[in-house]
Parts: structure tokens; C-alpha cells; sequence
């Protein structure tokens, strides 16, 4: 026998012993009224004791806070067949969301929700031209999960998402410094519909890693504009970009977790409002 099983053994037998006393000082004091529960002033067992098991898994669906802390974001982006140099993107701002989770045990689950994210590129054509293009999206992932879903210390995590872009900007610079700006609701610019997979691990206390991976063009090879001279021109017809971030995923918050039981069982003490829970 552990320490621990001796350590719950030993609280049981002295609260075996105080409910006893208890219950017998409470029919010397009320004499008549001992058996009236009802009767002003007198009250049931000092302390009482209940064995209960915690629930195997949540049930039904709960809701996790989540986004995508740190997004770093690559590119592979070519002209005509041609490889356009291209630098690494990092952003932390406005990427957060909402997920709702439904357990199937304590291992296998399912998740959608609702997602914020800031995704794009930035390019050098040439030595002295540099471009940053980029896109809001509300994306509505649907994935599953395994592995200790209950307390959330380790799982993975995988699926895909749909994004839908809905604000557009661009900043161009020249020599390192910005010429000019721009920026768009809903435009042609880019893809309005934007799908994605992506794969990743949460581990305990709430730290994450994700990868999501855009296999279609971020570019919109059919957006028209017109030159100086008004023709119609097609500035990205042969433009092909291919985008892939990484991310310290927050996807899965902590407070759900935190709140789970360690130990399957456990062993109440309760006497008037002061309550006590042992796990074990």
C-alpha cells in the first residue's frame, strides 16, 4: 500500500470517527428534537463523506480561445517559370479565433471554429524593389485531434481549413524606402477562397506548434487593370506563389485543462459550506 492510499485510509477513518461523534453530540444536545431536522437550530451531521468517479472525458461541446501566436510564412514564388527571391514574413498581429471541440473518449475528438489570420509575402524582384502584399482572412477549419484530449498535457492535431480573404494591402519599396501603399476590400487581387491544411501538436502548459500549407496560387493570375494609356493589362498572369507558415499555435488554450482531474476517483468531505475533494 502507497503512502498516499495509507495518507486517504487515515482521513477516512477519522472522519468515520468525527461524523459518529458528531451525530451522537448532536442527540444529547436536542434531546427530543434530535430527530427533527427541521427543528430551529438543529442541523443534520456535522460531517458527511461521498465516493464519486470524474466523468471519462467533457461531454457534449466546449469551447477553447485559440489563434496563431507568431506566424512565420514562406513562399515559394515564381515569374514565368522563373524563381523570384523572396524573404521570410513574421507577424503576431491580428491572428485569434474560437474553436469548438467535441471529445468521442479521452484520446479522439473533432474541432471547427472560427479563425483570424494575417498571411502573405514579401518579395525582391530586383536588388532595389522590394514588395509586401498581404491578406486578411476569416478561415473555418475542421480537424481532429489524439492523444490526451482530457487534460491536454500532449496531442496532435490535423485537418484543413477554408479561408476567405476580405482585406488586401501592398506596400512597395525602393531603395529601402516606401514609395507607395495600398490597400483593398475584397479584391481581385488575390483569391476570394482560400483552402489550406495544416498539422500540429499541443503540449502542456498551452505551448503549440502548427504547420498550414496553401497549395493554391496566392495570386489572382486573372486580376485586370488598365496602364496610363487605358488598355487592359494583366500584371500577374505569370506570377505563381505557393504559401506555408509556421506558428506557436495557441489554438487549444490552457483554463480548459487546467481544470481537469488528475485521478479518475474521488473522496468528498464536506461539513455545513466547507468542502473538501481528494482525488485518487
Amino acid at each position: 500500500m502507497t503512502i498516499k492510499s495509507l495518507s486517504v485510509l487515515l482521513l477516512l477513518m477519522i472522519a468515520a470517527t468525527t461524523s459518529t461523534f458528531a451525530q451522537e453530540k448532536d442527540s444529547v444536545e436536542t434531546g427530543s428534537h434530535a430527530q427533527d431536522s427541521t427543528y430551529r437550530g438543529v442541523k443534520g451531521p456535522l460531517l458527511t463523506i461521498a465516493f464519486g468517479k470524474y466523468p471519462k472525458y467533457r461531454k457534449g461541446v466546449y469551447r477553447t480561445n485559440g489563434g496563431d501566436l507568431g506566424l512565420l510564412s514562406f513562399a515559394q514564388v515564381t515569374n514565368n517559370g522563373e524563381h523570384v527571391r523572396n524573404i521570410p514574413r513574421f507577424t503576431y498581429f491580428f491572428n485569434f479565433g474560437t474553436n469548438f471541440n467535441k471529445d468521442f473518449g479521452r484520446n479522439f475528438g473533432i474541432f471547427t471554429g472560427i479563425n483570424i489570420k494575417n498571411i502573405g509575402l514579401i518579395t525582391k524582384p530586383t536588388d532595389s524593389l522590394k514588395l509586401k502584399q498581404r491578406v486578411y482572412t476569416i478561415g473555418v477549419p475542421l480537424g481532429f485531434k489524439f492523444g490526451d484530449l482530457h487534460r491536454g498535457t500532449f496531442f496532435f492535431f490535423a485537418g484543413a481549413e477554408c479561408d476567405l480573404a476580405f482585406h488586401y494591402k501592398e506596400k512597395v519599396f525602393i531603395d529601402g524606402k516606401k514609395e507607395s501603399k495600398f490597400s483593398e476590400w475584397f479584391s481581385d487581387r488575390t483569391p476570394l477562397l482560400m483552402p489550406s491544411v495544416f498539422a500540429g501538436m499541443r503540449f502542456s502548459p498551452s505551448f503549440g506548434l502548427k504547420v498550414q500549407y496553401y497549395p493554391q496560387n496566392f495570386f489572382n493570375q486573372d486580376f485586370k487593370t488598365k496602364d496610363k494609356s487605358g488598355n487592359a493589362v494583366y500584371p500577374q498572369q505569370n506570377l505563381d506563389a505557393k504559401l506555408v507558415f509556421a506558428t506557436l499555435s495557441y489554438n487549444f488554450n490552457s483554463h480548459v485543462y487546467k481544470a481537469a482531474h488528475k485521478k479518475s476517483n474521488y473522496v468528498r468531505f464536506k461539513n455545513g459550506n466547507a468542502k473538501v475533494e481528494i482525488e485518487y
